[in-house]
């Protein structure tokens, strides 16, 4: 089946066509808002991108499978190593935070292109010994997605494209996107959306999918002029929401198969993650605001406790010799601004910077009848007539689902002639794979990236 532009049209439901104008305009009004920004200093706006890169970094190695925490992560990109054992981990932290800083300062001559891509996957594993051989090179061998069961019996979750099929994928993936762009005729975040998807469902080098397919996204954002993008971190929205990232990935993946314009699952989730990173940067923008109507000496004492992570009275009058008195009078202004947070009582009191950020949890619609199909699948695949009917209602729907089920556009049962019971198609297989998938990511025993 060849791509073409139209495909990018998503097919939406009614409520999907509904909260996605709704975030369109809002995240659209957002990225008018942010070219009118100017009282943020520049030195704090610098600061923000640093945190952001140490965010974005720490979550976006996490997902796939990282253990360090941020404070590990900012150590690795200043430099420093953090233990011996994870020298893996630090491999990965380090590619992703260069590549990161990469994007942000060059994205206007970074064009969407398969040289370009081979060569930010070049830069996302230059550190990785293990990966060496073929970074920058479509992958030779398959690297479907795959569960690991506790006897260590391995289960393909997902089929990606094969080595064979991955140049051919990829060259029409890119021009095809390119030509999407130059059309103008669908929203840029729906083109970024389609694309990212489809990438992920090629999944085209034998390592650093996941990791790449994150940093696509803010090189697209970015040229197709979301400007505000390094200063609040998507990745960390993905990692928050990491089992609706799956489950509305393989949703789409799956339904593109038969129909490459039904991504629209994926799509909202996308324009949520953004909407929450949006908020985000709004809360933050919020607090820079304040800061301006801060006297010299609050700014002092707010820059201070946020290189500190925390200070006393005491070590704050110390820092910046500053009475006692003038310095409990200043921290009890910013308490109440919500500009710092105060600890403890009395002489055991400590403060930290504000953490009242707007919450970056998603909701996402529920799996449907997905839940019915795994139950079916769970216990053998094959399910009686009253069987069916008891687990139909069990799930709140009613008899009339059991026909849906067997019907003709997309069947996921079938009906045995010989003893009337149901059973699943090779297509219900699937979707009650990918409904248990989701279930078992908590367990850390998916091989994504």
């Amino acid at each position: 089946m060849t791509l073409t532009v139209e495909d990018y049209l998503p097919e939406l439901t009614r409520a999907q066509i509904g909260e996605t104008t709704r975030l369109l305009g809002e995240l659209d009004d957002f990225k008018g808002h942010w070219r009118r920004v100017v009282e943020v200093r520049a030195e704090r706006l610098a600061q923000l991108r640093q945190v952001t890169t140490i965010e974005s970094t720490a979550s976006s190695t996490r997902i796939e499978g990282v253990e360090l925490s941020d404070a590990e992560v900012a150590r690795v990109l200043e430099g420093l190593h953090v233990d011996s054992f994870r020298a893996r981990d630090e491999q990965e932290v380090r590619g992703y935070g260069e590549l990161l800083t990469l994007i942000f300062e060059s994205y206007p001559e970074i064009t969407l292109s398969e040289n370009h891509i081979k060569q930010l996957h070049s830069r996302l594993l230059r550190h990785s010994e293990k990966d060496e051989r073929h970074r920058g090179h479509y992958k030779t061998l398959d690297n479907h997605v795959v569960a690991r069961h506790p006897d260590g019996v391995e289960e393909v979750i997902f089929r990606t494209a094969s080595p064979f099929d991955t140049p051919r994928r990829m060259s029409e993936l890119v021009s095809t996107t390119n030509e999407a762009f130059e059309r103008g005729h669908v929203h840029a975040l729906v083109i970024i959306a389609r694309f990212i998807v489809d990438f992920l469902a090629v999944h085209p080098f034998q390592d650093g999918n996941g990791r790449l397919s994150r940093a696509l996204t803010t090189l697209l954002l970015l040229r197709a002029g979301y400007e505000y993008v390094p200063y609040s971190s998507l990745e960390r929205v993905v990692e928050d929401n990491k089992t609706q990232y799956y489950a509305a990935l393989r949703t789409a993946q799956l339904a593109m198969r038969d129909a490459p314009s039904h991504f629209g699952e994926w799509l909202v989730f996308f324009l949520r993650t953004m909407r929450a990173q949006k908020q985000s940067l709004e809360a933050k923008l919020n607090v820079e605001t304040s800061m301006l109507q801060l006297s010299a000496t609050q700014q002092q004492i707010i820059e201070h406790v946020r290189r500190a992570g925390r200070a006393t009275t005491t070590t704050l009058g110390e820092a910046l010799s500053i009475p006692y008195r003038t310095i409990r009078y200043h921290l009890d202004i910013l308490v109440s601004e919500h500009l710092l947070e105060a600890h403890g009582e009395k002489r055991g009191r400590y403060y930290t910077p504000s953490t009242t950020e707007t919450s970056s949890a998603i909701s996402m619609p529920a799996g449907g009848t997905n839940g019915i199909i795994a139950e079916i699948y769970s216990a053998g695949g094959t399910i009686s007539p009253d069987a069916l009917l008891a687990l139909v209602k069990k799930h709140g729907y009613d008899g009339r689902t059991a026909g849906i089920l067997h019907g003709r556009r997309t069947p996921h049962l079938r009906r045995d002639p010989k003893t009337g019971n149901s059973v699943l198609t090779s297509r219900g297989e699937e979707i009650a794979k990918q409904h248990l998938f989701v279930a078992r990511l908590a367990s850390d025993a998916i091989d994504q990236d």
